[in-house]
């Protein structure tokens, strides 16, 4: 008798231990409707930008998620973005792309700086963190970059004074300060995050970078439960490459931002596992969260050897975005799981498997 209690107690902890391993907590309560498909603007975009995006339409399609695609072809050699595309997006709210090839020089601009710019996606997120399975510098890195999306040196406006001298303008304004210093903090709190450092230059450029920390200083007033810290950029380079652990959520104005959140990635494991997005009020665009800057490698097209990982993470924010929370779970742990394995790994993470190979094994892992 003693043999079968102690067996069926045995039989009880197991059943306990897997319904604590199946269990994901408090249930998610959707709206009625919050289960219709959603329309997504696609913009696969130039170079790797159709794998990597046909990577995410077919792990969608293999986990029946609530959305689906209205594509349209983009090319960063566009002088302006169609409008019909401009119109998509609008109407759907939310669009994920692929790199856009952004010619250096020359009068052609950015088609990247025309989307944030009519949408007003003032607020650029990436997310560099240690991923499971990726050895790396530096352990327990987990850091957020915010930054401003719309102004200072990415406005446009140059012109050249006489032959030989141009001039660039940097354009600061106090709303633009207020607001991206108001949605890092707000992302903070939402994300159980202790710690805001600004990123400036306000010794050199007093006015300009004076004003962003002003309106980063008055912001910080309004959420006493967050740390608020000030870095100046050089700095922050040096300290990122040395200790990254002690960074939390960063918030920078646009050209700081993009050498931050580069830094970081690369720190944390490369451009090609880093997710992120671009958000504003009305509009999200979710892509590549680090520098797209192998858009354009060709072995990586002809040999279809890219790594969709990125791409795929932002996808799971992209659903979270969505309130499709147990969707972007059971990506994000897919994704997550086929690294930690390491069998499956492309190139820039030290493995020989082609995209194809990659996405079959994040879709042999959906839960």
């Amino acid at each position: 008798m003693a043999w079968e209690r102690g067996r069926g107690m045995m039989m009880l902890r197991g059943l306990v231990r897997q319904w604590q391993q199946q269990s994901r907590g408090i249930t998610y309560m959707p709206r009625p409707g919050d289960g219709n498909p959603r329309a997504v603007t696609l913009i696969p975009g130039d170079g790797i930008g159709p794998l990597v995006t046909g990577a995410v339409v077919q792990v969608m399609k293999a986990m029946h998620a609530p959305v689906y695609f209205e594509e349209y072809e983009v090319s960063g050699k566009m002088d302006k973005v169609p409008v019909e595309v401009m119109d998509s997006i609008r109407k759907n709210k939310v669009c994920l792309k692929g790199g856009l090839a952004t010619p250096v020089g020359g009068g052609v601009s950015s088609l990247n700086v025309q989307l944030r710019k009519e949408l007003d996606l003032y607020a650029s997120l990436v997310h560099c963190f240690n991923l499971p399975g990726l050895k790396t510098r530096h352990d327990n890195v987990n850091i957020v970059v915010i930054r401003e999306n719309t102004e200072g040196e990415y406005s446009g406006l140059e012109h050249e004074v006489v032959p030989g001298v141009v001039e660039s303008l940097k354009v600061i304004t106090k709303f633009c300060s207020e607001r991206i210093a108001k949605y890092a903090f707000e992302y903070a709190y939402l994300n159980n995050r202790k710690t805001v450092t600004a990123v400036h230059k306000a010794n050199i450029m007093k006015l300009a970078d004076g004003l962003f920390l002003e309106s980063c200083r008055e912001v910080a007033k309004k959420y006493p439960v967050i740390k608020y810290n000030e870095v100046i950029v050089d700095n922050c380079c040096m300290q990122l490459v040395s200790k990254p652990q002690q960074f939390d959520v960063m918030v920078t104005p646009n050209l700081y931002g993009t050498l931050v959140a580069n830094t970081a990635a690369g720190i944390a494991g490369g451009t090609g596992v880093m997710p992120g997005g671009n958000v504003g009020a009305e509009h999200a665009v979710f892509e590549q969260g680090a520098s797209a800057g192998n858009v354009g490698n060709e072995k990586l097209v002809q040999g279809r050897t890219a790594n969709p990982t990125a791409l795929l993470l932002s996808s799971a924010m992209m659903l979270r975005h969505l309130q499709f929370p147990s969707f972007a779970d059971r990506l994000e742990q897919a994704v997550l799981n086929v690294l930690a394995e390491g069998t499956y790994r492309t190139k820039d993470l030290g493995g020989t498997s082609g995209t194809q190979e990659v996405v079959d094994a994040v879709i042999g892992k959906l839960g």
